[in-house]
């Protein structure tokens, strides 16, 4: 059972343009899209590039297209951080007016000598009218800093542990946290997504929060992917980017699907869903704590599954764009059709496809493992008698070239890939193809001839 729907659900996904957007991102904008379109609420993308040296256009631009790649389209944005400084210094200057945030000239060495006196206390600052000092935050020295957390349940920060945390430099440059609450404050932002590596931030932004007079968000920090291994997920596990999924040939609405069930499952434990079915059904409060494990073996299977299931049409477009972009050929589209439809029940991806029919388009390719295992004296001397049956007149479709082919291999009591493998070399040049009967029929007769006839030669 999904959620029970609220007014005016506002979400948010906020990533650092530092790089690529990494699949636990993926799955983070996923999930505050599913929020947002469930509830009939709003998507909102903000871009969090205050670090200036590592928040170029190129990456913003990354990030952009990971997401148009996995058609989660956003209502507002893509709004910069950055580019609301001024306002984050309008809420400093509030703060500091309200007594809520101070001025402090300590050193870094200052807040450690502090420290080594006051034991496991957070530090508190001297305030100061100089216009040099670093603005810090008011933490209360007693009582709890709550964060109500809707996969975490309660989680308390003992206050007198915190520092006065800074919330903008000397030169009055707004820091992470104080960014993020104003930011969340002034979008109407109802339900903070993201993962649990930001848990230890939410404390200093709801004292942020609470010091301006805003409403809090709902919290729900998603447990962090591991691999198979257990271990933090990373490029050892595979594709480890949006980027790396799209280049590997995995199908948007398959990845959708997968990354869904990382963390979030539904009450029957159904599998494959299409992306409807996962507005329908997804529900923040059905995610575990639990680290939840990117298995890409897996993603592979459901991958193929969607592709088995797509009509034809499609099936053969998506391939199109896909090794036009990634083998820079662009192959006669009702040749291609016919290629994809001899290939949709083999291909886990669509960079699968390529390879298993690309004899149909280009010379067999040569693999000189296989022509060493399957072309020998005994092999050739079966793919002469095989193509004397090939050349007779009548029918070339897959059925009729599978009843003549069968019959040969049991006439002559031969184990079927001593005959259909010397074949397959022959006209593909591998040993791997897509069924040999629908190959065979689709290269059609005359080139097969051709290509066994090489094949004998030698050449």
């Amino acid at each position: 059972m999904s959620a029970t729907p609220r007014d005016n659900v506002r979400v948010r996904f906020a990533p650092s343009p530092t790089g690529a957007l990494h699949i636990g991102g993926a799955r983070t904008a996923l999930y505050n899209w599913l929020m947002a379109r469930g509830s009939g609420g709003t998507f909102i993308l903000r871009i969090e590039d205050t670090d200036r040296e590592r928040s170029t256009p190129e990456n913003v631009a990354q990030i952009l297209d990971a997401l148009r790649w996995l058609e989660l389209d956003w209502d507002e944005g893509p709004v910069s951080q950055f580019e609301r400084r001024e306002r984050h210094r309008e809420a400093i200057e509030r703060l500091l007016e309200s007594g809520a945030a101070y001025r402090d000239t300590a050193t870094a060495e200052d807040v450690r000598r502090w420290k080594a006196e006051h034991g496991n206390r957070g530090y508190r600052g001297t305030p100061t009218d100089d216009p040099n000092g670093a603005v810090r935050l008011r933490v209360p020295d007693e009582g709890v800093t709550v964060v109500e957390d809707v996969i975490r349940g309660r989680v308390e920060f003992p206050n007198h542990a915190q520092d006065d945390f800074v919330i903008a430099r000397a030169d009055g440059t707004p820091l992470y946290n104080l960014a993020v609450a104003v930011d969340d404050a002034d979008m109407g932002i109802t339900d903070v997504v993201r993962g649990d590596d930001h848990l230890s931030n939410t404390p200093k932004q709801v004292l942020v929060l609470r010091a301006l007079d805003a409403p809090l968000p709902r919290y729900a920090h998603l447990p962090l992917l591991h691999g198979p291994d257990g271990k933090k997920l990373s490029k050892r596990h595979g594709a480890a980017s949006v980027q790396e999924l799209a280049a590997a040939g995995y199908l948007p609405e398959a990845v959708r699907n997968y990354l869904a069930l990382l963390g979030w499952g539904t009450e029957d434990d159904t599998t494959l869903m299409s992306t409807e079915e996962l507005i329908q059904r997804f529900s923040i409060e059905r995610v575990g704590r639990s680290a939840a494990i990117f298995d890409e073996r897996k993603l592979r299977w459901m991958n193929g599954r969607f592709m088995r299931e797509l009509p034809l049409d499609e099936y053969t477009d998506a391939v199109a764009r896909y090794v036009a972009e990634h083998e820079g050929v662009e192959p006669e589209r009702a040749r291609l059709r016919e290629a994809c439809a001899i290939a949709q029940e083999k291909a886990q991806t669509l960079a699968e496809v390529w390879p298993l029919v690309r004899f149909l388009f280009e010379e067999p390719v040569d693999d000189p493992k296989a022509r060493e295992k399957f072309l020998g004296p005994e092999h050739l001397a079966t793919l002469r008698e095989l193509r004397e049956l090939l050349a007779q007149d009548g029918a070339f479709d897959a059925g009729t070239l599978e009843e003549r082919l069968t019959r040969f291999v049991e006439e002559r009591g031969l184990k079927p890939k001593h005959v259909y493998q010397p074949l397959r070399v022959a006209i593909t040049g591998t040993t791997i193809s897509p069924g040999i009967f629908e190959s065979v029929a689709a290269l059609g007769r005359e080139r097969t001839l051709e290509r066994v006839d090489r094949a004998l030669a030698g050449s």
